[in-house]
């Protein structure tokens, strides 16, 4: 029986008492370029949004859509990266569970409760984790959907930087296309360098060597 993306763990949760839960959830996890980014979400009961889902079922323009929506009737949300250099000094576990954490924090309303893709945090905050999260519950497919857009709009601004590996398409991630220009070019700055496809590339380029973009956090 398929699992539908619903607001039961949220239902669940008010029963025993707690009122301001949060969905967290990470995107950019299996990239080779950029940042993780997480994003954190408390929805208002009282204003449903019809269509959230894992972020991964729908399209670019469907996801744009429903940030839009997350973004102006969420009682609070909010964003967080860590980079690259980061990623490679911590691993990517880490990374994304400091990227959570960050976002929790972030909020303008305190959670009392979080709900989280397949992750559990250091925060003493009461949660609650759930395998394939994204498509089960509304808050964390919310958060999906802020995370994924974040992101997506992230390579969009670096493939401008660094033309020469298609970001703009591959969003990072290690296709036909990015691993063919890894192995003419070698890797950027703001590559992965402790993933295995970004190592092994055969040299640095001298023509993706540009300053970082800037890369901040933001919340509501």
């Amino acid at each position: 029986m398929a699992r539908l993306c619903s607001s039961r763990f949220e239902r669940e949760a008010r029963k025993l008492g707690w009122t301001r839960i949060a969905g967290i959830d990470e995107a950019g996890r299996g990239a080779l370029f950029g940042p993780v980014v997480a994003a954190a979400v408390l929805l208002n009961p009282k204003r449903r949004i019809i269509g959230l889902d894992d972020s991964k079922k729908l399209s670019p323009e469907r996801r744009s859509e429903l940030a839009l929506r997350i973004r102006e009737h969420a009682l609070a949300w909010a964003v967080a990266e860590i980079d690259a250099q980061r990623i490679d000094a911590w691993n990517i576990y880490q990374a994304s569970r400091q990227a959570m954490s960050a976002a929790v924090e972030q909020l303008s309303i305190r959670p009392d409760y979080l709900l989280i893709d397949a992750m559990h945090l250091d925060l003493l905050i009461e949660q609650k984790s759930l395998i394939k999260g994204d498509a089960r519950s509304v808050s964390i497919a919310a958060a999906s959907i802020l995370a994924k857009t974040h992101r997506d709009l992230r390579m969009l601004e670096c493939d401008a930087a660094y033309p020469l590996y298609n970001l703009a398409r591959n969003k990072g991630y290690g296709t036909p296309d990015h691993l063919e220009a890894l192995r003419q070019h070698g890797p950027s700055p703001l590559h992965r360098h402790s993933f295995a496809p970004v190592r092994e590339a055969r040299c640095w380029s001298t023509r993706a060597t540009q300053a970082p973009l800037p890369l901040e956090p933001v919340s509501s």
